[in-house]
């Protein structure tokens, strides 16, 4: 059994939120975002967009998209915590939600107005692993840190993360801003940068899934850092 306040399990877990917050700002706050609506502008529709034969707004498709992303994780999370309590498996489980996350945005890659459907449904997988994999990676900070040393800790992955998902951030934009260095496209750099974002996600997490303990402790009061 591992003690509590152990330097090298804190680092472990920090680094799951530096593997896994570039999806935050790449996929959800900056480059997808205006790839997608500059794929879907259209001067014939305006901002429409066909998805699955129905007529959409294009920001509002995408916003439809996550919706549905997190009701599913609403109904989705009493159930797999709770047999993550009984089987005391979780680490299985934010390893299974980081593969999907992490391999959905790599699939983005592939996206444009073509296979919109496709576009569409990897966003909201990625939704779904990034916050399935994050309600599972906070239930560990009771585990790995005593009470007077969760608000460091928490405080040590909220700064990897936030470094993290910079460095990454900014390797992205040199692609973006300047493609023609690196024989893209203004289309090929953004995808390039949404397969990054996977890699960087399911590589660093690698670190965690190796280090953090298998133990079972009561996980629903966690489900809030999903909100």
């Amino acid at each position: 059994m591992q003690t509590k306040n152990n330097k090298k399990t804190i680092r472990a877990w920090a680094m799951f939120d530096w593997a896994n917050s570039a999806y935050n700002l790449v996929i959800t706050s900056t480059i997808f975002p205006a790839y997608y609506v500059a794929i879907t502008a259209n001067k014939q529709t305006g901002d429409k967009v066909l998805f699955f034969g129905k007529s959409f707004v294009n920001t509002a498709l995408s916003d439809y998209a996550l919706a549905t992303a997190y009701l599913v994780m609403a109904i989705l999370l009493p159930i797999l915590t709770s047999i993550a309590d009984y089987k005391g498996n979780k680490r299985i489980f934010m390893k299974s939600f980081t593969w999907l996350g992490a391999l959905a945005c790599c699939c983005l890659f592939f996206f444009n107005l073509k296979n919109l459907e496709f576009g569409i449904i990897c966003f909201a997988l990625a939704a779904i692993g990034y916050s399935g994999g994050f309600v599972f990676y906070n239930s560990y900070l009771p585990e790995i840190a005593t009470l007077d040393m969760q608000d460091s800790v928490s405080a040590k992955g909220f700064t990897y993360g936030y470094i993290g998902s910079v460095i990454l951030q900014l390797i992205c934009f040199v692609f973006v801003l300047f493609p023609a260095k690196f024989g893209l496209t203004a289309t090929s750099s953004a995808q390039l940068s949404f397969l990054l974002v996977g890699i960087w996600w399911i590589g660093f997490a690698i670190i965690p899934s190796k280090i953090l303990p298998v133990r079972s402790t009561p996980l629903y009061y966690h489900i809030y850092w999903m909100l």
